[in-house]
């Protein structure tokens, strides 16, 4: 079995015209059951970053015996989320050199 590569998803796909809600229900329902708090937090992160303007970009992924995956992923980051980010880590600690809470990211599944 070989890669063939991946490849855009037709404009007739399910998936293009979703709205960041719609992207925002995907991940949650294609990754917010896989178990570990570090994937669960990614999901969080991830649906943060859609509801903020961050793209989503979808694609399809095939192999020369015919099988085929669809992925989806966020694309850069927005300045909307990247503010938030800002927001939700409160002021800088000059004391302790840090912000005055951590803003966990998550680990992908």
């Amino acid at each position: 079995m070989s890669y063939l590569g991946e490849f855009p998803l037709p404009p007739t796909s399910k998936y293009h015209n979703y709205s960041p809600t719609d992207w925002a229900m995907e991940f949650i329902s294609s990754y917010g059951q896989i178990d570990g708090a570090h994937h669960k937090t990614w999901v969080l992160d991830q649906v943060a970053r859609i509801l903020h303007g961050t793209p989503v970009k979808s694609s399809m992924r095939r192999w020369d015996n015919g099988q085929e995956e669809i992925t989806f992923s966020t694309g850069p980051a927005s300045l909307e989320y990247l503010l938030w980010v800002a927001e939700m880590q409160g002021p800088w600690d000059h004391d302790n050199e840090g912000f005055e809470y951590e803003y966990d990211y998550g680990i992908a599944p």
